[in-house]
């Protein structure tokens, strides 16, 4: 089992001194949220599930694959991912170059996590229509994936058009990966059919089966990561993994303080290996 830290759930003061110990741990990953903007009117911050607004205004937000990028500088090992980027609130040539720009000085360590969205808010500030989204962000993953992948580009589509254009450096990985967040139909649908896996909401052992199997329904074997912040003990990690679990997002501290020392302990008890210096 691969094990990341997410990172959005700390204090930003925190991200620094999480990621390096996270690095010289063994975890796997380290990801990051994002958000473009936040209204001051609250009347459409309905987080799903919740009764009360999912965002406070004032937090402050910042560019996920540009501070991943600062990241980069200070690790060695640990993968950098969006968990998850609102890729097609920007133009793809911007998403295409943010997380080119971020495997080349991490030298491959890219994690496209990707989402449609549920805040409102912020596609009516940036102008962009929010009943497309889905059907947008689509096409999206589309244009980065041929991007980063072909020596020219033109695309005409629904939502974006452009003559041939050339788009350079490549990432360093030949298939930077594409995870599909989200917990409904069309999200399942996009990870399972579009993308190289899927990334799911905080879950528990009961409460992520139903997804998982709906997942298989649309194809068998798509990799899973889950959000797994309730983790019990490290016998839970062999349910996980028969459940076809392949990462599982984990947040073994309860305040923030504590969190390099909590990390610490969870990787001793559950035997990560730490990467072994550079030769």
């Amino acid at each position: 089992m691969k094990f990341g830290v997410p990172l959005g759930l700390l204090h930003p003061a925190a991200w620094k001194d999480v990621a390096v110990a996270a690095d010289e741990l063994g975890f796997e990953s380290m990801w990051l949220p994002e958000h473009l903007v936040f209204t001051t009117d609250l009347s459409t911050a309905h987080y799903p599930g919740a009764t009360s607004p999912g965002i406070k205004p004032g937090t402050p937000l910042f560019d996920a694959p540009a501070y991943l990028c600062w990241l980069a500088a200070l690790t060695s090992h640990v993968k950098l991912g969006t968990a998850v980027q609102l890729l097609a609130l920007r133009h793809p040539f911007v998403s295409a170059r943010a997380f080119a720009t971020l495997d080349v000085v991490s030298a491959g360590r890219a994690v496209c996590g990707v989402g449609a969205g549920w805040y409102r808010g912020e596609w009516d500030a940036a102008g962009v229509p929010f009943e497309s989204r889905g059907a947008r962000l689509d096409e999206a993953i589309e244009v980065v994936r041929r991007l980063w992948s072909e020596p020219v580009v033109a695309h005409s589509g629904r939502f974006y058009s452009f003559p041939e254009v050339a788009f350079e450096p490549k990432p360093v990985q030949p298939h930077l990966p594409v995870l599909a967040g989200g917990e409904s139909d069309a999200a399942l649908r996009r990870a399972a059919l579009l993308c190289d896996g899927w990334i799911s909401m905080p879950h528990t052992l009961a409460s992520i089966r139903p997804r998982l199997a709906a997942l298989a329904r649309l194809r068998s074997g798509v990799p899973v990561t889950a959000h797994a912040y309730e983790l019990g003990s490290p016998d839970e990690v062999a349910e996980w993994a028969a459940l076809g679990v392949e990462r599982l997002i984990v947040r073994p501290w309860t305040r923030g303080r504590d969190a390099v020392a909590h990390l610490t302990r969870f990787a001793t008890a559950y035997g990560l290996t730490p990467p072994s210096p550079p030769a």
